[in-house]
């Protein structure tokens, strides 16, 4: 039977022999009722990670960001994002169904704004506008290729924020890639942001599950926020065991995802039927084919060939490396580019 090497996604992967023992042995309480010291060892820890007060355990991203985003504006408030962020793109238009907020949409550099993207569209007092609110970046980008900020780039952009009276959220769905490939500190993080976000299902390898960080005062509004989108947990400490694991055993590897995603653009860069590829920074790749080949016709024929791959735009492709890569599975991945002949 032929091997199946999936990259569609970071989020395919499965706990490893450690993180299932984690997850086993875990002692667990009734988390709504604040009794689950596991899912509290696991908010704790990421909150002091990111030098933030206070840390609340979700069932997923979209429930974190859509969560700091009711708590940061009231209906009739607008929040400015990337056009491609994922809390515009790709949560079911939530932020209009939560918050009954409107969105501004920029146009950054891979999905990555600056304060002179930002400052011209926040909305002045004006009885014809909503009030401006909130900003939200994504790090890393998704749509982007895994394209990332540096802390001296968000850093402008919250005191921008600090003087027009705004909040900043951070969808820090691959956050820790980010910082493997910038080398900036985690804990520098809280200095900057309102709200963080981090994913332990993508590329930290924990089957469920993301942390919204804050203020105490901030994360008592979200658990009560939490509980009202059906959030709230019961024994969910089987889960966050599998958190603290992936933070403990899972972060330093990341760099490896990288250099996979770097081999594959290397290969797809010596293909002729392939245009262009967005900068492989992390984990991501995400390349433009001739617009004469059927995208997902090119997608099946990965898929015969062993190779899971997503189409993210009319003649776009994506692959993402991950924890159940290996680098036999790259060179086979690379073997498959490099000898197919797209119809």
């Amino acid at each position: 039977m032929r091997e199946i090497i999936d990259m569609r996604s970071d989020t395919v992967t499965r706990p490893t022999a450690g993180m299932l023992d984690a997850m086993f042995s875990a002692r667990v309480g009734d988390d709504v009722f604040g009794e689950d010291e596991t899912v509290r060892a696991l908010e704790e820890k990421a909150a002091a990670i990111f030098g933030m007060e206070a840390g609340l355990f979700c069932p997923s991203g979209t429930m974190t960001n859509q969560i700091a985003i009711k708590c940061f504006t009231k209906p009739m408030d607008e929040v400015i994002c990337d056009q491609t962020a994922h809390v515009y793109r790709y949560e079911v238009g939530g932020i209009a169904w939560n918050s009954a907020a409107s969105v501004r949409l920029l146009h950054g550099d891979r999905g990555i704004l600056s304060p002179e993207l930002i400052e011209p569209e926040i909305n002045e007092d004006n009885i014809h506008y909503p009030d401006t609110t909130l900003v939200v970046l994504e790090n890393t980008v998704n749509k982007g290729g895994g394209a990332c900020y540096h802390l001296n780039q968000i850093e402008p952009i919250h005191n921008l924020c600090s003087i027009k009276g705004l909040k900043l959220h951070l969808d820090g769905a691959r956050i820790f890639n980010a910082l493997a490939a910038t080398g900036d500190k985690a804990l520098h993080y809280g200095r900057y942001f309102d709200g963080i976000s981090i994913c332990l299902s993508k590329g930290l390898g924990a089957p469920v599950g993301s942390v919204l960080l804050g203020s105490k005062e901030m994360i008592g509004r979200a658990r009560k926020i939490r509980k009202a989108m059906g959030g709230g947990m019961r024994q969910a400490g089987f889960l966050a065991a599998a958190g603290i694991y992936a933070l403990d055993h899972h972060v330093g590897r990341l760099k490896e995802d990288h250099a996979h995603a770097h081999a594959l653009a290397e290969a797809l860069a010596g293909a002729a039927w392939v245009r262009s590829i967005l900068p492989a920074e992390t984990n991501i790749v995400v390349f433009e084919v001739d617009p004469r080949i059927q995208v997902k016709t090119l997608v099946k024929q990965f898929a015969d060939k062993g190779l899971l791959c997503n189409a993210t735009g009319p003649h776009t492709v994506r692959m993402v490396t991950h924890l159940d890569v290996n680098q036999q599975q790259v060179d086979q991945a690379r073997e498959i580019i490099l000898h197919l002949n797209p119809a």
